[in-house]
């Protein structure tokens, strides 16, 4: 016997809402596709409209709050930026129509090819770091603090989702001790950067490729938890792209690139380049830290196992950061031993 497949409710008001809307802007709602989901209970879909396409997000409440993401909107459009137009919004409901930036990510696009012609890399790369930058410069009035608590409380994810559950190694106390002054430099260190306007997923999957023009302005998505944080933060994680592998040599040239053009923008980098490149790279350590931890949770908990297939590509960029400092040594060693315990399922680092 054939079982009853399970109805999708959220999708049947989502069909309602959209109906209200139709005749105004045209929309085909029969049309409707699904286009993504993310990490969290957010999905997304794509639909005819008059003009072309249009974006509709499901983001049920109480797990999603859309009001974030219409304030943030709002504030980057103002700020020269190109994100979607709210086109139509039901918060309640937790139902948004958006207007369509493209069907290509940074990261669709590089594996499409896109590294390969050096040129076009470079032209929407430093279209990106430009857009960073007119981002740092939007104020972050308002927006909840990306502090030392915040960032210290981040990392617990790294000790309980990626070494004692992924890898199934518990630190001894030496260990422990080790990796809680870790957490502890790496937060007071971010958190005495100066603030601006955060992003905080800033990379491939959520950049839209723009036009192939010297200007290249991406579009920008998934911006609704942005904070008023650290300045290196983002150029951190367009650089050490958790989905994409950039090597050093790359992540460099960006990072100076971003470095100038923040300087000659007035944002409030560091005068010397050498102390910006100590924060920024701290600060991708810390990131990418609580990357791992949240990765294995999306596994582990929410059955969403793909996230392991960058794990190899973040320990990476963990180990080369923590390689180039004595202070994170500790770390190394950590890693070393927590790799070496068998698992079941054959992982290895």
């Amino acid at each position: 016997m054939t079982p009853t497949p399970h109805p999708d409710l959220r999708l049947d008001s989502l069909r309602r809402w959209l109906d209200l809307h139709a005749d105004r802007l045209g929309l085909v709602p029969d049309s409707l596709v699904p286009v993504s989901g993310d990490a969290s209970f957010r999905r997304y879909f794509r639909l005819h409209a008059a003009n072309g396409t249009v974006i509709a997000m499901d983001a049920p409440p109480p797990h999603e709050d859309c009001a974030p993401f219409v304030r943030i909107a709002g504030l980057l459009a103002r700020g020269g930026l190109r994100v979607p137009d709210i086109l139509a919004q039901d918060l309640d409901q937790g139902f948004l129509l958006l207007s369509d930036l493209g069907d290509r990510t940074f990261y669709e696009a590089l594996r499409d090819g896109l590294d390969r012609d050096e040129a076009a890399l470079q032209r929407h790369y430093r279209g990106a770091l430009r857009a960073l930058v007119a981002l740092q410069r939007c104020p972050a009035d308002g927006l909840s603090p990306y502090d030392e608590a915040r960032l210290l409380e981040e990392l617990a994810v790294f000790p309980h989702w990626f070494l004692r559950t992924h890898l199934g190694h518990t630190p001894d106390d030496t260990a422990e001790a080790a990796l809680a002054n870790i957490f502890d430099l790496l937060a007071r260190r971010a958190a005495a950067q100066p603030r601006v306007l955060v992003h905080r997923d800033f990379h491939s999957p959520n950049l839209m490729l723009g036009a192939d023009t010297p200007d290249s302005a991406p579009g920008i998505i998934d911006f609704q938890d942005a904070l008023s944080g650290p300045i290196s933060y983002d150029i951190a994680s367009l650089a050490m792209d958790a989905r994409t592998t950039w090597d050093e040599a790359r992540q460099l040239d960006w990072a100076i690139r971003y470095w100038e053009y923040a300087r000659a923008a007035g944002l409030p980098v560091p005068e010397d380049f050498a102390s910006f490149h100590v924060d920024y790279e701290w600060m991708g350590l810390q990131r990418n830290l609580r990357i791992l931890g949240v990765f294995a949770r999306l596994s582990h908990r929410d059955g969403k196992h793909h996230y392991l297939d960058h794990i190899p590509r973040v320990l990476t960029y963990v180990r080369q950061v923590a390689g180039r400092y004595a202070v994170f040594h500790p770390l190394l060693r950590l890693l070393d031993q927590a790799g070496r315990v068998p698992r079941a399922d054959g992982y290895s680092f």
